[in-house]
């Protein structure tokens, strides 16, 4: 793929959730400082649906937050969906331009705490955040990629919420059925806190991810574990986050903890 309107691509950032980033030249109409942005470009969806994405990621561009990556534009070509966001050259957690330090891959998910904050203060939840979601700056980290998924394709199983890597990032009950909330967002910063202090490794060890079947499987059949080899304090938090939902800190509380930790 090219480019999709005026965007004119100059090379794939990887995949996402329904979808695959591109890194592209800055159309000449948008007002940004910028030579580069991020496009994101999503399958084919129907009016409605646009209509719906459209919607979500208009609120997501009105909250006010440095932790917040900057969107640009949206719009639909032949029946594709896609939107454009600001490019941060130091990649993610998930895909590092250079591997982190563990205080900064530490700094960058309280970034991204801050900024689920700012979003559920706004009554919006994220839905998908994960390391490949959680991006690198100079000062910490900026929370993007708002999880669409379910807003294109409402009442969609759990093998059609997107990639199998973001699955061990998603609250189970997400998984088995219930409505997103604010403290399922909390779960998955404890995932991604948990994955960024470990260097790598997920609640549930080494999945079967070239097997979805077996993934969900383990996913569902497995509890999660914090690792050993983790802080006391860091053990903690995580767990307090992947605990019982109503015990769950806000978060902002997230942030706190793990700032007061570095």
């Amino acid at each position: 793929m090219e480019g999709i309107a005026d965007y004119k691509f100059v090379r794939s950032l990887g995949e996402g959730n329904h979808g695959e980033f591109h890194l592209a030249r800055k159309p000449e109409r948008l007002p940004v400082d910028a030579e580069f942005v991020a496009v994101k470009v999503l399958g084919g969806t129907g009016a409605d649906a646009f209509r719906r994405a459209t919607r979500e990621l208009k609120a997501f561009a009105a909250v006010r937050s440095p932790y917040l990556v900057t969107l640009y534009d949206a719009g639909q070509q032949g029946g594709v969906f896609y939107y454009s966001m600001e490019y941060l050259p130091a990649g993610s957690l998930g895909r590092p331009a250079e591997p982190p330090s563990r205080e900064r891959a530490l700094r960058a998910v309280a970034c991204a705490a801050h900024a689920a904050q700012a979003l559920h203060e706004e009554g919006i939840v994220h839905r998908d955040i994960t390391p490949g979601n959680v991006l690198l700056t100079e000062t910490g980290g900026k929370l993007s990629d708002l999880g669409l998924s379910q807003v294109l394709t409402p009442g969609a199983t759990v093998t059609g919420m997107g990639a199998l890597g973001s699955v061990e990032f998603t609250d189970p009950a997400v998984l088995q059925g219930d409505r997103p909330t604010p403290a399922s967002d909390v779960w998955s910063l404890g995932a991604t806190l948990h994955w960024a202090a470990s260097g790598g490794t997920g609640l549930y060890g080494e999945l079967p991810v070239h097997d979805p079947l077996l993934t969900l499987r383990k996913i569902n059949s497995t509890a999660p574990e914090v690792r050993g080899e983790l802080a006391p304090e860091l053990a903690e938090l995580v767990r307090a986050c992947t605990g019982d939902a109503g015990k769950r800190p806000t978060a902002r509380g997230v942030a706190d903890r793990i700032h007061a930790l570095l």
